[in-house]
């Protein structure tokens, strides 16, 4: 799908969404549901890897003082 087309047809999506009947409506949110929380999922997993990367490289720094974590602030 091209990323242009999306504002369009979305009206078009929750139209026909609207128009589903209840059990439908339902599996789709729970199909929706589960794919968020998937992709935040790996969302989550990239960041950590980036901050491995970037720790080993030490671009980041790291404390276990509060006085130093403030002042990292």
């Amino acid at each position: 799908m091209c990323i242009m087309n999306i504002p369009a047809n979305f009206s078009h999506i929750v139209e026909t969404v609207y128009d589903l009947p209840l059990e439908f409506k339902e599996e789709l949110k729970d199909l929706l549901e589960h794919n968020i929380a998937d992709a935040r999922r790996r969302e989550i997993a990239n960041n950590y890897k980036i901050a491995q990367k970037e720790y080993k490289a030490g671009k980041l720094k790291s404390s276990s003082s509060i006085k130093e974590l403030k002042k990292m602030l």
